[in-house]
């Protein structure tokens, strides 16, 4: 695998099937491995934003990996207070064997990785989720066997951290996903044009539309962290894009729904169709820490 992972761009289609191999072997074995790649090695988690899922199952994934992990809150640390992150970066490189980072501006994230010596592994911007996205293309391939030729319908905010990293994952998993969201929230055209691999990605204003051949419903909340100003409005624009038993009776009966969670229950989910047979969400929560121990396992297990 490439040093760091910023954004799907990092990872190629190889490094793909060889996280799905390792996070299936992980999940199987869970508790059995003897392996330990991370023994030996301290893992730094830089954390500007709240997190439940990111940082759980990071900490259990390094654990298990035999790794230690320590947990900066940025506003405790010297970069919060003044110092460069350059000078920050080269510090914690001296300290640690990687760093994962969660935090708002992702050119922050670009910024250290610059500057570290150490690989950098995006753990949320307002721009991309890597982590989340492999965990889901894991989960899609889990419960479909395969990748090409798999719809996704996401709906809501199309210019999200996630919206924009399934972008990129689609493409590079050879999968089609629609992109379904209002005019003032369209996907990123600069994201939309990129050529990563087989896959493919549209937009479509229409929900029923979107949903109509979808084999995955995808929403995430429309409100994010960092958006908090906007929230009348986007929920407003937004509610049309909600993901309802009445959307849901408008796709295919095996239509199985994707939310990478925390979810605002009867914004942009109901909780009918978050708890119905469908939902597969807490398989895909689960499914973090197996796919971020594979990361990790790939990206370190093999250094000094």
């Amino acid at each position: 695998m490439h040093q760091d992972l910023l954004t799907i761009e990092e990872v190629t289609k190889q490094d793909l099937y060889e996280i799905i191999k390792l996070a299936a072997v992980y999940k199987r074995s869970r508790g059995t491995m003897k392996e330990k790649p991370l023994d030996g090695k301290s893992i730094g988690m830089i954390f500007a934003k709240s997190s439940t899922r990111t940082r759980v199952s990071f900490e259990v994934g390094i654990r298990e990996l035999g790794g230690f992990s320590i947990f900066l809150e940025e506003s405790k640390l010297q970069v919060g207070r003044g110092e460069t992150i350059p000078d920050t970066a080269r510090v914690l490189s001296r300290y640690l064997h990687a760093v994962i980072i969660r935090t708002y501006k992702h050119e922050e994230v670009v910024e250290f990785a610059k500057y570290a010596h150490i690989p950098v592994i995006n753990a949320l911007t307002d721009e991309y989720h890597p982590c989340q996205t492999l965990a889901d293309i894991f989960t899609i391939y889990e419960f479909s066997e395969k990748l090409e030729g798999i719809k996704i319908a996401y709906l809501g905010d199309g210019q999200s951290n996630m919206a924009n990293s399934l972008i990129l994952g689609a493409k590079l998993a050879g999968m089609e996903l629609t992109i379904c969201a209002p005019e003032e929230f369209k996907p990123r055209q600069d994201l939309m044009g990129k050529s990563l691999g087989t896959g493919s990605a549209v937009w479509e204003i229409d929900p029923k539309k979107a949903v109509a051949q979808a084999d995955y419903i995808y929403t995430d909340v429309w409100v994010s962290m960092g958006f908090e100003e906007e929230a009348k409005k986007r929920v407003k624009m937004l509610t049309p894009y909600q993901v309802n038993m009445e959307l849901l009776s408008a796709a295919g009966p095996e239509t199985r729904i994707l939310h990478c969670l925390p979810a605002h229950r009867g914004e942009e989910i109901t909780d009918d169709v978050l708890e119905s047979k469908r939902s597969i969400v807490f398989d895909e929560a689960e499914n973090r820490l197996h796919v971020q121990k594979a990361i990790l396992a790939l990206m370190l297990g093999e250094k000094n």
